[in-house]
């Protein structure tokens, strides 16, 4: 099973649609499945004139985090499923493939990924301790140089700089 070559294909049609490929996963358990995360690019912020979210005109501000719908994972799956079993990508018979959003808990695995979510809450665990913490909870500060940058509540406000490759796992947090 080659996932780079799965991953190229699911991008080439999640470009086509003008969406991104997150991630992808094999799983193998009581089945086999073939997990194909979609997301969109971010927009530019548009400057916000009022409380109501609205520019001058009455036009609503586009959100900076837009989401994926069920038809948008649909597509993708269709057009994917096609690739995939037209250049035998996947071995063997029977497999599930479910292509869906990263939610809103997402795994931040990129270095544009730090810097997209600048602002927003996330748990990241590191594979050896930084300082005297394995485990940081904080918001993102974006990402310079290798590393991702957190600031830190608690008893002292503080900012973390944590290397790329020692992050074993990174998701936000969701907030409401």
């Amino acid at each position: 099973m080659d996932l780079e070559k799965i991953r190229a294909a699911a991008e080439r049609v999640a470009r086509s649609e003008g969406l991104e490929v997150v991630d992808v996963e094999w799983k193998i358990g009581k089945q086999r499945f073939l997990r194909v995360y979609i997301d969109r690019a971010p927009k530019p912020a548009a400057v916000i004139s009022d409380a109501a979210g609205t520019l001058g005109t009455g036009e609503v501000v586009n959100d900076p985090f837009p989401k994926i719908s069920h038809a948008d994972c649909e597509r993708v799956s269709q057009q994917l499923s096609v690739i995939l079993d037209v250049e035998e990508l996947v071995p063997g018979p029977g497999y599930i493939l479910e292509v869906s959003s990263p939610g809103m808990d997402r795994a931040l695995k990129k270095a544009t990924d730090f810097e997209r979510f600048r602002g927003r809450l996330a748990k990241i665990t590191t594979t050896e301790p930084i300082g005297d913490a394995k485990f940081f909870e904080g918001r993102l500060a974006g990402f310079a140089e290798g590393k991702v940058r957190m600031e830190l509540k608690g008893k002292v406000a503080r900012t973390v700089e944590l290397p790329l490759e020692s992050i074993r796992k990174a998701n936000l947090v969701v907030e409401f």
